[in-house]
């Protein structure tokens, strides 16, 4: 997990392009999501961190966004409810 506020825009350009971090979320919220997510861009840059994998989120205890990840984020209320 990487807090934005901790990294360079240099040093976060080259984690994208090697596809070293693949999901963004908010710290504040617990949501995490797809780095082109319309509500992921929006939020205030102390509030996004990346994360290398989903697993990673999950672990971090990170739900899936209900914009981006649909079918994730079903899966994840259904599992909540039992």
């Amino acid at each position: 997990m990487i807090k934005h506020v901790d990294i360079s825009t240099e040093e976060l350009k080259k984690h994208f392009k090697n596809k070293d971090i693949c999901f963004g979320g908010n710290a504040r919220l617990k949501i995490y999501g797809l780095l082109k997510c319309r509500s992921g861009k929006r939020m205030k840059k102390e509030n996004r961190i990346f994360f290398r994998s989903e697993e990673e989120a999950i672990q971090h205890g990170y739900r899936p966004c209900g914009h981006c990840l649909k079918t994730a984020y079903k899966e994840w209320i259904y599992s909540t409810l039992q």
